[in-house]
């Protein structure tokens, strides 16, 4: 037997991305934007002028983590933390498990992942600002 899986389209993660860069900007904040789609693959990257360059993989690993987890990467804080249920899981995935905010999945309209928008070069908070914003252009 063999099922489809609703994903995001390169046209829905542009949307994402111009989204995202425009609440970078009003921040004063340039970004590294990584979408993936369902499967968490790489559909859409961007750096912006200023964005630091070790944030770039970052950014992708929460895309990665929130598409793949189903949730944002800012639900660990103290789960994360020694002698929290979640100890350690940020070393499981050939370490790109991401514990800190910035990842969001993007979700349909029956609740499934189309895939996630992860940013980083900000604060986990800014990061996380930026993602959602892109979230909800493809959202409504």
């Amino acid at each position: 037997a063999t099922h489809s899986t609703p994903t995001l389209t390169l046209s829905a993660a542009q949307a994402a991305a111009s989204a995202c860069e425009a609440a970078s900007r009003s921040l004063g904040v340039p970004m590294n934007i990584a979408i993936v789609d369902a499967s968490t693959h790489l559909l859409h990257f961007s750096r912006m002028d200023g964005a630091k360059l070790t944030s770039a993989s970052i950014a992708i690993d929460k895309a990665f983590t929130a598409a793949g987890h189903r949730a944002p990467t800012s639900i660990y804080k103290e789960a994360v933390w020694p002698g929290g249920a979640a100890f350690g899981i940020g070393h499981s995935n050939g370490g790109r498990f991401m514990t800190v905010g910035g990842g969001v999945p993007v979700k349909g309209p029956g609740g499934e992942v189309l895939g996630a928008v992860g940013c980083s070069t900000g604060t986990p908070a800014q990061d996380e600002e930026v993602a959602k914003r892109g979230v909800e252009v493809v959202e409504r």
